[in-house]
């Protein structure tokens, strides 16, 4: 059959796609299919209900309530159930083009209800809709269900020695079982390596007749049986472990290493840690940032969340950069005093997919006014080191190689920061909001005290909401397949607001944390923000993040530098729909937030 055949193209479409066959069937036998030109009213509100589900083929629709446009529907699109649900009509339905449809009678309809898949995709809102849009959008052939649960890893039982073993004999017993590990028999269990004997037994001259107990860990990392793999993943990435016993409820079922986690897809985030670990020099820097594209492009095709890849991009880069500074501390000598090195933007807010500009700053102890050279020169290392890996610099110069200060003087410029009434001070501030440390000892607790005296500061905060309002999505109408304005820049229409209006709530009720999902969460737990509210918000953000990185990562495989425009052609129509219905979701909690920061008055 022709690729535009109406009971193919119905097969395509969910929720049809997921129906049985015999289900299908009755679908696709009472298939109709109808014309209406342009400007023809399918029904007013209050009138008699349609009487049939309208799959659109070509054209879109209009639907009004008392003459305003609530939504426009085109090609993929949906329309009638909710009369057909509720047997009420309760917008207007208008012909925006000529409309071509395939549509099916309320009896065929209600008969397909039966299936419960079928019936929860018209029964579900918003914030689920945009949950599983994204589910059958693979980019990679990668099969790894990253969302098993991580005992099917565990392939043995446990090795134990007692609590009396030598290091000798806990060696042989790991010689002769081939296990990188053994279980020690105290209460609780605790844990010795092959890396322990070599770091704590043989680099310490110690011989094999030393207690197992004196070199063995007692504090266990553990993992439970259902929790999902990548979950584990992100466990030895936070740790620095190498092995993680698996339990089931209080009992240590096995041992999985972190050569298991690389076996489940050599291109996770363990793999490519493992090279970051490994990098001998910066002459090994370069391909840094296509290793990671390639990282996530195979998670993201095994189904995980855009925001958790996001998290283990973050962690990488952490681990770049403490080899990155410990390549330069070793070159340049010890630091004269204690420092932190840290980022901002995607990175501070754990949030980036793809390599993007440098937002980096320096920040060390106060009393030292001889260390400003020494952390200068190390600044420009670094940031040239990172240039190398794969990181422009920003183009703002927002980067550690220009900001570089002590404690104090960084809290007092922050501060004069939320009490100046420029621009360019507002920005500043904003953009170190978001700040988030990534190496050394320095204390920032009076940094972070100053970033939290200004979420109290209700100028200051009226301000930053005022700029957050101003990135806003286009308008419904203007969201069409055809014309100048069928492509849309996802990056600042969708994904900034969303970024900027929870960086407002998140300071306002004294959240320290900069992830923007968590600083939702933080609203709704002090009651400024609706468990609803930040589901949709939430949502739409994860479908938004989700779809810009697919659609950059088909750039990259096609030769082409990546970008945040989307084309409304290259979507489909399913991704179209929950792209507008992202955008009105923003724009209902921006319309919130402007009358809660009372922006009006600025």
């Amino acid at each position: 059959m022709a690729a535009t055949d109406p009971v193919v193209y119905l097969r395509g479409t969910p929720p049809f796609d997921s129906l049985p066959e015999p289900l299908f069937a009755v679908a696709s036998r009472a298939l109709e299919i109808a014309y209406y030109p342009a400007a023809s009213r399918l029904v007013r509100r209050g009138a008699d209900p349609l009487e049939h589900l309208y799959v659109i083929r070509k054209g879109a629709v209009r639907l009004e309530r008392e003459g305003q446009t609530m939504q426009l529907l085109e090609e993929g699109e949906m329309f009638g159930y909710t009369s057909l649900i509720t047997n009420k009509a309760t917008l207007d339905v208008v012909v925006e083009e000529d409309l071509l449809a395939y549509r099916l009678p309320r009896a065929q309809f209600e008969a397909l209800l039966a299936d419960a898949r079928f019936a929860g995709h018209f029964a579900v809102g918003l914030s689920e809709r945009l949950k599983a849009s994204l589910e059958h959008s693979q980019v990679t052939t990668f099969q790894a269900d990253l969302s098993a649960r991580v005992e099917q890893l565990v392939r043995r039982l446990p090795v134990r020695v007692p609590a009396t073993a030598t290091v000798g004999e806990a060696a042989q017993v790991m010689r002769d079982q081939h296990v990188s590990s053994v279980l020690v028999g105290t209460e609780p269990e605790s844990i010795v390596t092959d890396r322990d004997f070599r770091n704590r037994v043989l680099a310490e001259g110690m011989g094999p007749d030393t207690p197992v107990l004196r070199v063995a860990s007692s504090r266990l990392k553990t993992v439970a049986a259902e929790t999902p793999i990548y979950e584990a993943w992100t466990m030895l990435l936070d740790s620095g472990v190498h092995h993680l016993p698996v339990t089931r409820g209080k009992e240590i079922i096995g041992v999985i290493t972190s050569n298991d986690l690389l076996k489940a897809t050599a291109q996770g985030p363990v793999a490519v840690l493992r090279r970051v670990e490994r990098l001998a020099s910066r002459d090994q820097l370069p391909g840094y940032g296509q290793r990671v594209t390639e990282m996530t492009s195979a998670l993201l095709a095994g189904g995980l969340d855009a925001t958790v890849i996001a998290g283990f991009v973050a962690r990488l880069n952490d681990a770049l950069v403490h080899r990155i500074l410990t390549w330069a501390e070793a070159e340049m000598g010890p630091p004269p005093c204690a420092y932190a090195w840290i980022v901002s933007g995607s990175e501070g807010r754990m949030e980036q997919t793809l390599l993007t500009d440098q937002d980096n700053a320096l920040v060390y102890a106060d009393g030292y006014p001889d260390a400003r050279s020494y952390f200068e020169r190390l600044a420009i290392r670094a940031n040239d080191d990172l240039e190398a890996a794969g990181f422009p610099r920003c183009p703002g110069g927002y980067m550690a190689r220009e900001w570089n200060l002590p404690l104090d003087e960084w809290t007092q410029r922050f501060t004069s920061w939320t009490s100046d009434q420029s621009p360019k001070a507002l920005l500043r501030a904003a953009i170190f909001v978001d700040f988030r440390k990534v190496y050394g000892a320095l204390d920032l607790a009076p940094f972070e005290a100053a970033v939290q005296r200004a979420g109290r500061e209700r100028v200051f905060m009226q301000r930053l909401a005022k700029a957050a309002l101003d990135s806003t999505p286009p308008p419904s109408l203007l969201l069409r397949l055809r014309g100048e304005s069928s492509e849309v820049n996802i990056k600042t229409k969708g994904i900034t607001p969303i970024v900027y209006l929870a960086r407002c709530y998140g300071l306002e009720v004294g959240s320290e944390r900069r992830n923007t999902l968590e600083r939702l969460d933080a609203a709704v737990r002090a009651g400024l923000m609706g468990p609803d509210g930040r589901a949709m918000v939430g949502e739409a953000y994860r479908f938004l993040l989700g779809l810009r990185l697919r659609r950059q990562l088909h750039m990259i495989g096609e030769g082409r530098t990546p970008t945040n425009v989307v084309s409304f052609a290259d979507l489909s129509a399913i991704e179209r729909s929950r792209l507008r219905e992202s955008f009105q979701a923003i724009r209902d909690w921006q319309e919130k937030a402007s009358y809660h920061y009372r922006t009006d008055l600025f």
